[in-house]
């Protein structure tokens, strides 16, 4: 099943940009002969261009010319700390999960989101020390950003390898009636989800299996597990089918890995069961011979993230309240931050290919403790324990 994965990435990796029409120059007005409806006249090149912006061509997400300028001499900032890179980390659980590394002391990050000016301000709101941080611009959805973050990371970084990567940015469109795409032509959610975080990875690893206990997380979920109550009984469940979507390519207008019809919420699913079948895989395939430790975990339902920004307002205010005290599997941002932390900073967690939990496996909902709140369900507090992934997730 990897290897249709990898075909995949192959097809992502090849993409390029279209020239810009924008930048096509403007020409005269001028007149043909159509055999329907006789002399027609021509508009500017650019009266042409803004229909087009208007009618057809979809925005892009990423252009060459928004390239970042290499940020160099990073080895003097980064000292004898280890090097982080955390994606997702201006906002959420990657912004704490950023903090929290950074106020150890241990670690540099290195903030890899879209908005490198927002990156800067909520830093300095969640008072990450200074000297301990630097925002770099990755846009996932375009594999020329991937490859272009890459490029800048190892030129601030120089001759030291990269320690730890954090694969945590992700989309989620459950509302949406039709798909949108990402710059290469895959479907947004798979493209930013797995697409962008598996080139991420594939680009990084000869550089990382230089480093010393270096370690790789994808961020899991356990509505991609079909033996959780959230991945088995809340519709519709993640299914990958036999990959025809990827066996068609995986591009516009194919929108679902199965191949069938756009579902925004399976979308999701099938992404999060894609991410911790790589990491089985990569574990599989690098793990003896680089010393490469590849974990995923789920980190508690944060139902308070920008995750849940596309749902409706009612739901927004109901649903913190319903994993709460209804199922138990609510956890804050402040700790689930925390939890990913502990997986790439906790001397325990140098096992690989783990998938890693806390407070129970969420395989059934909460029970009722002394303080009136439901336990068990992975939600807020407990121990760290190695979980256990469905079988969908196994067969890799």
């Amino acid at each position: 099943m990897l290897r249709s994965l990898s075909i995949a990435l192959v097809l992502a990796t090849a993409a390029g940009f279209a020239p810009s029409i924008g930048n096509v120059a403007k020409q005269p007005s001028a007149a043909i002969k159509s055999p329907l409806f006789g002399v027609q006249s021509i508009r500017t090149t650019t009266e042409l261009n803004e229909m087009l912006t208007q009618t057809e061509l979809p925005e892009k997400l990423y252009f060459p010319k928004e390239k970042e300028t290499p940020k160099v001499l990073g080895g003097l900032q980064i000292g004898l700390r280890k090097l982080v890179v955390v994606t997702g980390a201006s906002s959420g659980l990657g912004l704490n999960c950023a903090a929290t590394l950074a106020k150890t002391g241990r670690h540099f990050v290195v903030m890899a989101c879209r908005d490198v000016e927002k990156a800067k301000k909520v830093a300095k709101e969640m008072n990450m020390p200074d000297g301990s941080y630097v925002p770099m611009k990755l846009e996932l959805g375009s594999t020329a950003s991937v490859r272009d973050f890459v490029a800048n990371l190892k030129a601030f970084k120089s001759a030291r390898p990269l320690t730890h990567l954090i694969c945590n940015a992700a989309v989620y469109k459950p509302t949406d009636p039709e798909p949108a795409w990402t710059d290469d032509g895959f479907e947004m959610t798979m493209g930013v989800n797995h697409f962008g975080h598996f080139l991420l990875v594939n680009l990084l690893l000869d550089d990382m299996s230089r480093a010393k206990n270096a370690r790789v997380c994808i961020v899991g979920s356990i509505t991609g597990n079909s033996n959780t109550v959230g991945g088995g009984l809340v519709y519709p469940r993640a299914d990958l089918g036999k990959l025809q979507g990827f066996q068609k390519g995986a591009k516009k207008p194919v929108s679902m890995v199965d191949g069938k019809p756009f579902f925004g919420a399976k979308a999701y699913k099938d992404s999060k069961v894609c991410n911790m079948m790589t990491v089985s895989e990569l574990h599989r395939r690098y793990h003896e011979s680089t010393g490469i430790v590849f974990s995923s975990m789920y980190p508690g339902c944060i139902a308070e993230t920008n995750l849940f920004r596309e749902k409706r307002q009612w739901f927004r205010k109901a649903f913190p309240w319903f994993m709460k005290y209804v199922t138990g599997g609510y956890v804050g941002e402040v700790e689930a931050g925390q939890r990913l932390a502990q997986v790439i900073d906790d001397p325990n967690c140098n096992k690989s290919n783990v998938y890693w939990s806390w407070n129970g496996g969420a395989q059934t909902v909460g029970r009722w403790s002394d303080d009136g709140r439901p336990t068990g369900a992975g939600g807020a507090g407990g121990e760290i324990f190695e979980n256990t992934q469905s079988d969908a997730v196994r067969d890799a």
